[in-house]
């Protein structure tokens, strides 16, 4: 079954240029020209993937994404911006968008971003699913089921975006290794950042919100001064 993605953008030639581009590679598209309308189609028609613009009339595409992410709709999120601005870029990050571009952009890349973050986060047939659901992570109280694209803290189901499930993930396939934030730019997001690893961090603060008691002492998610990351079993006295 073809995905659908919902297309948010108040400029008609770029809506026409990614409807044409999305539609060529297969997939379902619709559009929705201002932020209220956006959101609107975003929690009615629960496209499989939505590409925002961050300058919207009405609501601006960084009140859409804060807006899905606390109704709890975890819909991966490529956010478009004019500006070439961190704060812009590093905020739409912190409110739950998996991913920007800045305009001026090329089609073929966005449709590329796309593919690459659904292949990443399809969750797989029935019969897959039950023959694979015991291939999981456990690292204390965390369980994660990189199939199923699910993950676990106390028991309780986490409510994670792709790129923060897929961080997770590869922290504890890594278990108690040192992975600078180069090492996980490259295996998460698979494409140069052009060596921006603040989304490295901005991700990881999110996980810490998820798991962690005290984000000030974090005991999963370690950070390595003037390396990395890594994540390790919580010590018996932390």
């Amino acid at each position: 079954m073809s995905k659908r993605v919902l297309v948010v953008d108040d400029e008609q030639s770029i809506v026409t240029l990614l409807e044409y581009n999305l539609k060529q590679a297969g997939f379902i598209v619709l559009t929705a020209y201002d932020g209220e309308e956006g959101l609107h189609k975003a929690l009615e028609e629960r496209p499989d993937f939505i590409i925002l613009d961050l300058m919207l009339p009405k609501l601006d595409g960084i009140e859409v994404c804060k807006q899905l992410r606390q109704q709890k709709v975890m819909t991966p999120i490529l956010m478009l911006t004019a500006k070439d601005d961190e704060f812009d870029k590093v905020l739409g990050l912190e409110l739950g968008a998996d991913d920007y571009m800045t305009k001026p952009f090329s089609p073929r890349e966005v449709v590329a971003r796309v593919k690459a973050i659904l292949r990443r986060t399809t969750i797989p047939g029935q019969e897959e699913k039950q023959e694979s659901s015991d291939d999981s992570l456990v690292v204390g109280q965390l369980k994660i089921f990189p199939d199923r694209y699910e993950a676990y803290f106390a028991q309780q189901r986490l409510e994670l975006t792709p790129k923060e499930f897929e961080l997770l993930a590869y922290l504890a396939k890594y278990k108690g290794r040192v992975l600078t934030r180069d090492q996980l730019l490259s295996a998460v997001w698979n494409y140069d950042f052009a060596g921006d690893t603040r989304i490295v961090d901005v991700h990881i603060s999110h996980l810490r919100d998820k798991i962690e008691h005290d984000t000030r002492k974090p005991v999963y998610i370690k950070t390595i001064r003037g390396l990395g990351y890594k994540l390790e079993e919580p010590k018996a006295d932390e």
